[in-house]
């Protein structure tokens, strides 16, 4: 019996504890248990790792501001168009190769709600009359960093300025991005 409700403890404490980091109360049957299993930490541990990796991403994602803009380009040395600075940052980052395209990445990636947006998620634009033509990394705080443009270079901008708004095509979150070691994962081949 114990083997067959501890799966189902685990699902409730992870969807728990990673929606709502507080303490578990003491009188808390379920608490009791997974704590004496040792879950507790190990969900804890899980949630600071992913926590660092999207940090990870973040700062370096900064580090690309004032970068230009150049059509396929997908270095700090050379330039980076919006597909090619995720691309990169994915995988210099955090291990994980994304698709080349915008509208690839968008199909690779997993449909997330406009306000379960974090920090690492993606954000899409139709921006050339078409579905994902334009994308960008979520940065927090309503923001997001990108390439915008052939003679513009990477910048942050506001998810609240009326262009991207308008041309808001949805958000999408990395699988990988949520687990343990996702320094081994491959979204797309190479």
């Amino acid at each position: 019996m114990r083997f067959v409700v501890l799966p189902a403890l685990l699902v409730l404490a992870c969807s728990q504890a990673l929606a709502a980091p507080t303490q578990i109360e003491r009188n808390d049957e379920i608490g009791h248990l997974l704590v004496n299993q040792g879950l507790i930490a190990q969900l804890d541990q899980v949630r600071q790792t992913v926590s660092d990796r999207t940090s990870s991403l973040v700062s370096a994602a900064v580090g690309f501001l004032g970068v230009p803009y150049r059509r396929g380009g997908n270095s700090a040395e050379t330039g980076v168009d919006c597909s090619g600075l995720v691309r990169t940052l994915y995988d210099q980052t955090l291990g994980l190769v994304l698709p080349r395209r915008a509208e690839e990445q968008a199909a690779a990636t997993e449909k997330i709600d406009r306000s379960d947006l974090k920090p690492g998620d993606l954000v899409f634009f139709n921006t050339m009359r078409r579905a994902f033509s334009h994308v960008g990394i979520y940065i927090g705080d309503g923001k997001f960093i990108h390439a915008p443009r052939t003679g513009a270079s990477v910048r942050i901008e506001s998810l609240e300025g009326s262009y991207w708004k308008r041309r808001f095509n949805g958000a999408r979150r990395v699988l990988g991005m949520d687990t343990a070691d996702a320094s081994t994962a491959t979204v797309a081949p190479r």
